[in-house]
């Protein structure tokens, strides 16, 4: 029966306020129900207690809420939070609180599977299902800030597109997701404490700064020259860097805002001079800053972490050019929680 329901949650509030008025009801009713659709994250009608039972009913009888279940939790040594998450429909994605002393991010996914191919990534061997719908994204959040205040006594304070998916192949439903996140009928979070990661889809990049986005953008780059960049990332062939790079000139002159590079040095592919030397110019064209990432093996030799020479040689050059450079340690190892670890191995 639910199959042929529609989800409420599609619904936006002026929508459910002409539904209460071809109900016959008041329209204000349709505030009320949006309130706890989205600022109280109600899983189910009869939560709604401010609402009178007949509503209710008639809300069960034409809607249904598909919110997300956390079907397992798994807690690393570090503090790091794995949620494995079961969507209505059975397919499970991951998303990851991460704790520090001074914030707590939530890292959500935006795809099950993911579209792209990236050779050094678990979640890129799993085919794309689907994309996922705002208020699956959203339900990631939620789910995330109250494990943050239950586990860590603080709100969530930082969102990033860094979990499962291309965030950027499923563009309208992330957009959607984050208006409801820093909307005040919402989560209410700044818009600037949220990064946006993408491998690079240059045509939405550039939509990106058209529509005027308020959040942070991250590039997971790795390479600044072409044919290593391809060798392990296959779709910067059809993407390739002179593209990327037209893109993220836009980006900025649009926005004015710096991009952050996210870049995995790795034993024997990009760990060389001539790489250093590449990405100080492709750094070049506007203020950006690099985090160098500890690399996360996905169970085969094809790819291993770089010496701590080679990280060494990349920070001193990237400070030598005035570039901001961070290195980032991992974190949720042992729950395959880190970058480019989340593949439902538990699912």
């Amino acid at each position: 029966m639910s199959a042929q329901k529609k989800d409420i949650r599609a619904l936006t509030k002026e929508q459910l306020r002409d539904f209460f008025v071809e109900q016959g009801d008041k329209a204000f009713r349709g505030n009320q129900v949006y309130e706890w659709l989205w600022q109280k994250s109600a899983h189910n009608f009869d939560d709604m207690t401010n609402v009178s039972i007949e509503t209710r009913k008639m809300l069960e009888d034409n809607f249904v809420i598909n919110h997300i279940k956390v079907d397992t939790m798994q807690r690393s040594s570090d503090g790091t939070v794995k949620n494995a998450v079961k969507l209505h429909d059975g397919l499970i994605v991951e998303s990851v609180l991460i704790p520090t002393k001074s914030r707590t991010t939530a890292c959500v996914s935006s795809q099950v599977g993911c579209s792209l191919d990236c050779k050094f990534c678990a979640t890129a061997r799993l085919k794309r299902m689907r994309n996922l719908n705002p208020d699956e994204i959203y339900d990631q959040v939620v789910a995330i800030d109250k494990e943050s205040r239950l586990y860590f006594n603080r709100p969530l304070s930082n969102i990033v597109f860094m979990g499962m998916g291309e965030p950027l192949m499923n563009y309208n439903n992330v957009i959607k997701a984050i208006d409801k996140i820093t909307s005040s009928e919402g989560l209410g979070m700044s818009p600037k404490r949220i990064v946006v990661s993408t491998s690079g889809v240059p045509k939405m990049i550039k939509k990106m700064a058209d529509d005027d986005v308020k959040f942070k953008l991250a590039v997971s780059l790795h390479s600044a020259i072409d044919e290593v960049r391809t060798s392990i990332m296959p779709f910067n062939a059809t993407f390739p860097l002179s593209d990327l790079r037209e893109a993220l000139e836009y980006w900025y002159k649009k926005t004015k805002n710096r991009i952050t590079y996210e870049y995995v040095v790795w034993d024997g592919i990009n760990d060389q001079k001539k790489d250093v030397e590449a990405l100080i110019q492709f750094c070049k064209f506007a203020p950006s800053k690099v985090n160098l990432i500890e690399y996360n093996p996905i169970d085969d030799g094809e790819f291993q972490q770089a010496s701590s020479k080679a990280i060494d040689m990349y920070v001193s050059m990237l400070e030598a050019n005035h570039i901001t450079v961070t290195v980032r340690r991992s974190r949720g190892k042992d729950i395959d929680a880190a970058c480019g670890q989340l593949a439902n191995k538990g699912s």
